[in-house]
C-alpha cells in the first residue's frame, strides 16, 4: 500500500516540495543588507588592486595526466567487467585494450 511513495514521480514532488519548503525557511532567516557597499561589483585578488598576471594557471600538465588517468583506468574497467564466455566480447575487450595501449604510446611517446 505504501509503494506508491517510492515511486519516482511522486518522490520526485515530495523532494522538490521539501526543498521548496526549506527555501522559504531560510530565505526568511537569511541575512540581507539594507544597501550596497563600494566593491560589491569587483573582482576579488586576495588585496591585490591588479592581477591580470597574476591568475594565469597552466594547465599543460594536467591534460596529459588526465587523459592517462581515464585511459588505464576505463581498460582496467573493460578488461575485469567483459565476460569471458564468448569469444567474440573477448576480442572486443583486447581491441579496446589495444587501442587503450596505443593512446598511452602516443601519449608518452614525447
Amino acid at each position: 500500500m505504501g509503494k506508491w511513495l517510492l515511486m519516482p514521480p511522486v518522490a520526485f514532488i515530495v523532494v522538490l516540495l521539501a526543498g521548496w519548503l526549506l527555501l522559504c525557511l531560510f530565505s526568511k532567516l537569511s541575512f540581507r543588507p539594507g544597501k550596497h557597499s563600494v566593491g560589491e561589483g569587483t573582482s576579488y585578488a586576495c588585496g591585490e588592486e591588479s592581477y591580470n598576471n597574476m591568475a594565469q594557471p597552466d594547465y599543460s600538465s594536467f591534460f596529459p595526466f588526465a587523459f592517462f588517468f581515464t585511459l588505464a583506468h576505463v581498460a582496467t574497467l573493460i578488461m575485469t567487467t567483459v565476460p569471458a564466455e564468448t569469444i567474440q566480447t573477448f576480442v572486443m575487450a583486447a581491441i579496446y585494450v589495444g587501442g587503450a595501449a596505443t593512446g598511452l604510446y602516443i601519449l608518452f611517446r614525447k
